[in-house]
C-alpha cells in the first residue's frame, strides 16, 4: 500500500510501500508531481557502473517544483526533510557531457577513481555494439600494452580511446595494423589530448590517411608528454606533410618520429625538411621507403645544418636519392654536431656520394657520426683510402657499404 501526503499545489508526496510481511521498501520514484527528466544520452554524468548516483537534498530543493520554502508550512518542511532522506541515495542526476570523439562518456566522482577505465570501456563497447577485447581488460593496468594485429576497426578503436582518456597505467601502446582508419585515428588523437601518461604509441599500418594525419597533428600541438610516434605505412602523402609541418615546428617534445613506408615525394620532402629545420627536439627520424629524391633530400640536408638534437636519420631504401642529394647531405654534415647514425643504403648516390659524406665527417672536428650505412652501394679505392684516414681522426667510426653485410669496418 502506498501512503502519500497532500502538499501545496495538489501534488502527492510518496512515502513508503508496505509489503504483505510488514517490511518497508524505499520508493524510487520522483518526489513531486513533475518527474525528473531522463538523461538524453547513455553517456552522461551521474551513472556509474549502471548504478544511480544520488542528488543532494540541496539540489532537490532547488530543482523540485512545489517544494520551495516560501510556499511551505513548517509541517510540510518537516515532511519534505524526511522524504529527502529516504530518496537521498536513489535519485538519478543527469548532466550531459560531450567529447570530440563523436561519443559521450560518463563523468562522476566514483569514476574518477577508476584509473584503468574498465567501466568506461565496457559501456562504450555496449553503445558502439562491439565486443570488448578481453586481453585489453586483463592488461589495461600494465605500463606496456601490445594490441597489434587485433582487428579493432574504427568502432573498436573509439571504445578503446574512451577508456584510455582516464587510464593512468599505460605508458607504451602498440596499435599497429588494426584497420582503425581515419575516424579511429581521430579518436586516438582526441584521447591523446587528454591522456598525460602515454609517452610511446605505434599507429603504423592503420590507413590513417590525410584526415588522420591532420587529427594527430592537431594533437601534437597540445600534447607535451608524447615522446615517440610511429606513423609508418599509413598512405601519407603531400597533404599529410602539410598537416604535419606546423606540428613539427610547434612541438619540441617529440623525440622519435617514424614516417617510413609512406607516399612522401619531393614536394612532401621539401615541406617536412623545412619543418625539421625548425625542430630542436627530435632525436630519431625515419623517412625510409618513400619517394624523397634530390630536392627533398636537399631540404632535409638544410635541416641538418641547424642546431638540433637529431642523432638518428634514416633516409635509406627506395628514396632514389641521387648523387646531388648526397652532396647536399654532406654539406649539412660539415656543421652538424649531433647526428650519430646516418643510413642511406640502396640509394643511387654512387661512390662519389659516399665519398662526399665521409669527407664532410672528416672535415668536421665536432662531428658525432658513429655509423654510416651505404649498403648495396659499390665504392672504389679512393673511398676506402679516405675512410681509413678518417678513422685515424674518429677511431669509433663504422661504415657499411657494398652488398656484403660483413663489409663493416670496426674499431681495431
Amino acid at each position: 500500500m502506498v501512503v502519500g501526503t497532500q502538499v501545496a499545489g495538489g501534488s502527492m508526496l510518496p512515502s513508503v510501500c508496505e509489503d504483505d510481511e510488514g517490511g518497508k521498501e524505499e520508493e524510487l520514484g520522483g518526489i513531486a508531481s513533475r518527474p525528473i527528466s531522463r538523461p538524453r544520452s547513455l553517456y552522461s554524468r551521474g551513472s556509474v557502473d549502471g548504478q544511480r548516483v544520488p542528488r543532494s537534498p540541496q539540489q532537490l530543493k532547488s530543482t523540485s517544483p512545489g517544494l520551495q520554502e516560501e510556499d511551505q508550512t513548517g509541517e510540510e518542511q518537516d515532511l519534505e526533510k524526511a522524504e529527502l532522506q529516504q530518496v537521498e541515495h536513489s535519485v538519478l542526476v543527469s548532466e550531459e557531457f560531450d567529447i570530440d570523439l563523436e561519443l559521450q562518456t560518463f563523468h562522476s566522482a566514483r569514476q574518477a577513481y577508476d584509473p584503468t577505465g574498465q567501466s568506461r570501456y565496457r559501456e562504450a563497447c555496449t553503445m558502439l555494439s562491439v565486443v570488448p577485447v578481453s586481453y585489453f581488460l586483463r592488461n589495461m593496468n600494465q605500463p606496456e600494452l601490445n594490441l597489434k594485429h587485433w582487428g579493432l576497426g574504427s568502432q573498436g578503436t573509439k571504445a578503446l580511446a574512451i577508456s584510455l582518456i582516464t587510464n593512468t597505467s599505460v605508458l607504451k601502446l602498440n596499435l599497429q595494423d588494426n584497420s582503425m582508419g581515419r575516424d579511429g585515428g581521430a579518436a586516438i588523437a582526441e584521447m591523446l589530448k587528454e591522456n598525460c601518461y602515454i609517452t610511446d604509441i605505434d599507429l603504423s599500418e592503420n590507413g590513417l590517411g590525410d584526415y588522420g594525419a591532420g587529427a594527430l597533428s592537431s594533437m601534437l600541438l597540445e600534447n607535451s608528454v608524447l615522446l615517440s610516434l610511429n606513423l609508418s605505412g599509413n598512405h601519407l602523402d603531400e597533404q599529410a606533410a602539410r598537416h604535419l609541418s606546423p606540428a613539427l615546428m610547434g612541438n619540441q617534445k617529440l623525440q622519435q618520429l617514424d614516417l617510413c613506408h609512406n607516399r612522401f615525394g619531393d614536394s612532401a620532402g621539401l615541406i617536412l625538411g623545412a619543418a625539421i629545420a625548425e625542430n630542436t627536439g627530435l632525436r630519431r627520424l625515419n623517412v625510409a621507403w618513400n619517394c624523397i629524391r634530390g630536392k627533398g633530400a636537399t631540404a632535409f640536408a638544410k635541416g641538418l645544418e641547424n642546431p638540433s638534437e637529431l642523432s638518428f636519420f634514416f633516409v635509406c631504401s627506395n628514396n632514389r636519392i641521387p648523387l646531388e642529394g648526397a652532396i647536399h647531405l654532406a654539406l649539412g654534415l660539415k656543421v652538424n654536431t649531433t647526428l650519430q647514425i646516418l643510413k642511406m643504403s640502396r640509394n643511387p648516390i654512387q661512390a662519389a656520394g659516399c665519398f662526399a659524406v665521409v669527407k664532410s665527417v672528416q672535415a668536421n672536428p665536432e662531428s658525432a657520426i658513429e655509423f654510416l650505412d651505404f649498403s648495396d652501394i659499390s665504392v672504389d679505392q679512393e673511398f676506402e683510402d679516405l675512410f681509413h684516414s678518417t678513422r685515424e681522426i674518429f677511431p669509433n667510426l663504422q661504415v657499411k657499404y657494398g652488398g656484403n653485410a660483413n663489409s663493416q669496418f670496426k674499431k681495431t
